[in-house]
């Protein structure tokens, strides 16, 4: 599609007529004048009676001199081509998700669907949906237990995030639970990334019991480099046990969260300017994770860049081309005398 940048240059399109109607030329008069410009072989273009022949060419020179004026507005209204629009890739954050693959997951306390699942199993459904929201974002997955793996690199591809969630096992990481060792790894691969937006999420039933990194200090360390820090914990307030052969005779009520460490979620999302979550179910969790949306929202819509050519030197050639074509069409080279052929008349 061709646009027109400058369309108010149209507007001097008819100047060289209107020039023409109120600056009439007198070319008799300007040969007569004392300061004009003298026209060599001016006597040849007169017949006997003294006047000047008109060439039959010159209205023809005009017309294709005021063509070549139409050719030089068609460049000075600036034309532009303006291609297919394409889509700019959306700049989001950089986001981390550390989840919490130990044994205690395996619990199950809550319920999906009217079934009692496990913890995990809970988790990958809910945060399935959070991943495929986060368009534009640049996603990270860690998985830990006793130590902390980074299970994906920061990237794009969101689907492939998803599968490796799905495909990560209760107890694949060890035994234990280093919640300190998940944020250094967060921190470190969010550092390397070198984004001003920097988020780290973590989901998690129960508290530091291994690796080599304090949670509260690393957390401080992570505030030192802008990077903010979601807590969840995870897990039931209350369960109940069925009492001999699965009756309700001797069943009994317990609390499956009670190593569930709050205040340390809580105080290293505050040392972060994050925020701490509680999840006791399915629900629950939907709810968190459509908080975590508005706090951290996706990037917004793509943007369309139309590629844009400018044309006008393509018209302004060719009038280039085409004056210097009538210029050297009005040369004299056919009028110039030979000094030879006269001084061989003289003899």
């Amino acid at each position: 599609m061709i646009e027109i940048l400058w369309p108010w240059a149209l507007a001097a399109l008819p100047l060289p007529i209107i020039l023409r109607i109120l600056l009439p030329a007198d070319e008799s008069a300007g040969q007569k004048a004392g300061n004009a410009i003298k026209v060599p072989f001016y006597a040849q273009v007169k017949d006997s009676s003294g006047e000047e022949h008109r060439s039959p060419n010159t209205d023809l020179n005009l017309i294709f001199a005021f063509i070549i004026w139409m050719i030089i507005i068609v460049a000075a209204v600036n034309p532009v081509w303006i291609g297919e629009p394409i889509q700019l890739p959306t700049v989001g954050r950089n986001l981390m998700l550390a989840i919490d693959v130990s044994p205690s997951m395996q619990e199950k306390d809550m319920a999906l669907g009217n079934q009692a699942v496990d913890r995990l199993t809970i988790l990958k459904s809910v945060m399935s949906d959070f991943i495929d929201r986060r368009e534009g974002d640049r996603l990270g997955l860690i998985l830990f237990g006793s130590k902390a793996y980074l299970q994906t690199p920061l990237t794009l591809d969101r689907h492939t995030v998803n599968i490796l969630l799905n495909e990560s096992q209760i107890g694949i990481a060890g035994k234990a639970t280093a919640i300190g060792d998940a944020i250094g790894m967060g921190l470190k691969k969010l550092i390397a990334s070198e984004s001003e937006e920097k988020v780290l999420i973590i989901a998690t039933d129960g508290a530091n019991t291994a690796g080599e990194i304090n949670p509260i200090k690393a957390a401080e360390l992570a505030a030192l480099e802008n990077m903010t820090i979601y807590t969840i914990g995870i897990g039931a307030d209350s369960m109940q046990l069925p009492g001999i052969f699965g009756s309700s005779f001797g069943s009994r009520t317990i609390n499956p969260s009670r190593d569930l460490d709050e205040k340390m979620l809580s105080d290293i999302a505050d040392i972060t300017g994050g925020q701490y979550f509680r999840a006791k179910s399915s629900d629950d969790l939907q709810v968190i994770y459509a908080q975590l949306d508005r706090l951290e929202p996706v990037a917004g819509d793509s943007e369309i860049y139309r590629p844009k050519s400018s044309l006008f030197y393509y018209p302004l050639g060719l009038a280039f081309i085409l004056s210097l074509f009538l210029a050297v069409s009005k040369l004299p080279f056919h009028r110039i005398p030979n000094p030879l052929m006269k001084s061989q008349k003289t003899h």
